[in-house]
């Protein structure tokens, strides 16, 4: 662990949850402190993932479960034959833009989170081969999925970030903190 959780007031399930979210968004963002956009979108790796597009990624995927946990369309639709544009920058696309724009969803899971009446509330899965058909999921379910992929991800960009110019999550952590 990187960075400090504090420990919830006492039965707030949902704070818990959003700050756990928040600190894995950090490790992402604090990937790309300090990088042109060159950089962060460069591929170190054989994979063909970059910093840039796993902050795009990870700010698309939040917003499409929170839209679905609303009942709503998410803002991009997803299928094989777009999917690996959210893994990367499209002409005229910044870093800087795909920061902003996650800053935008995180506030709105935030706020959205924190107005359900309940987070045993449901809402149907998307009609995909790789759900159950006719499955629901809690907006406690949701939160768990969004922690676990944000956390996925947030390994993949320190490596990618180590990869890059040597600095690790923890010098990240100071020069977000020095800023």
């Amino acid at each position: 662990m990187v960075t400090h959780v504090p420990a919830e007031e006492y039965g707030d399930e949902r704070g818990a949850l959003l700050s756990f979210l928040a600190e894995q968004r950090g490790g992402i963002r604090r990937a790309v402190l300090g990088l042109t956009d060159e950089q962060a979108t460069s591929r170190p790796t054989v994979s063909e993932l970059s910093l840039a597009g796993l902050v795009k990624h990870a700010a698309e995927v939040e917003q499409s479960w929170i839209a679905r946990a609303k009942g709503e369309e998410p803002a991009v639709h997803r299928d094989e034959t777009n999917w690996g544009e959210t893994h990367r920058l499209l002409d005229g696309e910044t870093v800087a833009e795909q920061l902003a724009y996650w800053e935008k969803v995180a506030a709105e899971t935030e706020a959205f989170i924190r107005s359900v009446p309940s987070l045993d509330d449901t809402f149907p899965l998307p009609d995909q081969p790789w759900f159950p058909p006719e499955g629901r999921a809690s907006m406690r379910w949701v939160c768990l999925h969004l922690i676990r992929e944000t956390a996925r991800h947030a390994g993949h960009a320190d490596i990618i970030r180590e990869s890059l110019d040597g600095r690790t999550a923890f010098e990240l952590v100071a020069l977000e903190q020095a800023g």
